[in-house]
């Protein structure tokens, strides 16, 4: 599968309307304050979507420590013309799991929360200015694959309701990310490894590499391309949360979560209210 989002090199001024809605993303995150409705008119295409995600980025605190990776439905796959989405991981939003402690993972209250469990590639050095790239160079470029989940989340309760581009507008629906152990011999181990995910103690969902569409690889392939060709090529040792293999399984404050990665890891997570932050 190569489908690849049409994005110019040049990052385009975003306009006053794109700026004025991540703005109000932005301050809601860090105000930990949930919205009742998307700010604005939502983005209809991709271009549009990464033109507010650019103004939101230009916006928010911290550095970029990776991207989170989502699938997009079959049925709209044509339209936009992807089959990914994506969304930045930042440093602060990034928590190590011990395997025994569960890791506390905020969210704002009346907003939008989920957990994934996911496969998460860490990259070795890479040609800044490549832009085209095969599966075949995309595993090569992977230094090593981690087990994690993905803490889903947005101010806004409805954003996964409202389709992909409104997704990728507001950093993917992203809201952090609990690294877990490395997955030894990944090449040969990834797809045999069984993972499944309980919330407060009940099965929600199971599944493995192979959940994904195109598998993990093509997650990265993805990635390397699409952030290339929008001017801001990866760099040694950024993460990349490849996607959900078990489902989206939304999470309120209080639940407990655990993912079991046969073999390697048992990840918990507890979400707590998120607290507002200046900085």
């Amino acid at each position: 599968m190569s489908m690849v989002l049409a994005v110019s090199l040049a990052k385009p001024p975003a306009s006053e309307e794109a700026t004025q809605i991540a703005k109000d993303f932005v301050e809601a995150r860090l105000q930990a304050r949930s919205i009742g409705r998307y700010p604005g008119v939502p983005p209809e295409t991709m271009a549009a979507a990464y033109n507010i995600q650019e103004a939101a980025i230009a916006q928010f605190p911290g550095t970029i420590a990776g991207w989170k990776v989502g699938g997009v439905p079959v049925a709209l796959q044509e339209r936009l013309g992807v089959h990914r989405v994506s969304g930045p991981i930042f440093d602060r939003g990034l928590w190590r799991s011990d395997d025994v402690t569960p890791v506390r993972v905020p969210a704002i209250a009346g907003g939008f929360a989920a957990v994934e469990a996911e496969f998460v590639a860490r990259i070795g050095a890479v040609d800044p200015v490549r832009l085209d790239w095969t599966i075949e160079a995309a595993q090569a470029a992977i230094d090593a694959m981690f087990v994690g989940v993905e803490v889903a989340g947005s101010p806004l309760s409805e954003l996964n309701d409202m389709g992909p581009a409104a997704v990728a507008s507001d950093f993917g629906n992203h809201a952090g990310l609990v690294l877990g152990y490395e997955v030894p011999a990944w090449r040969e181990r990834m797809s045999e490894v069984a993972v499944e995910t309980r919330v407060n103690g009940v099965h929600v969902g199971a599944g493995g590499a192979a959940s994904l569409a195109g598998g993990p690889l093509e997650s990265v392939r993805f990635l390397l391309e699409h952030c290339a060709r929008r001017g801001r090529p990866l760099t040694e040792g950024m993460l990349i949360s490849t996607g959900a293999v078990t489902g989206v399984h939304r999470v309120g404050i209080g639940d407990v979560s655990v993912c079991r990665f046969g073999g390697i890891a048992e990840l918990q997570c507890l979400v707590v209210e998120a607290s507002p932050t200046e900085s």
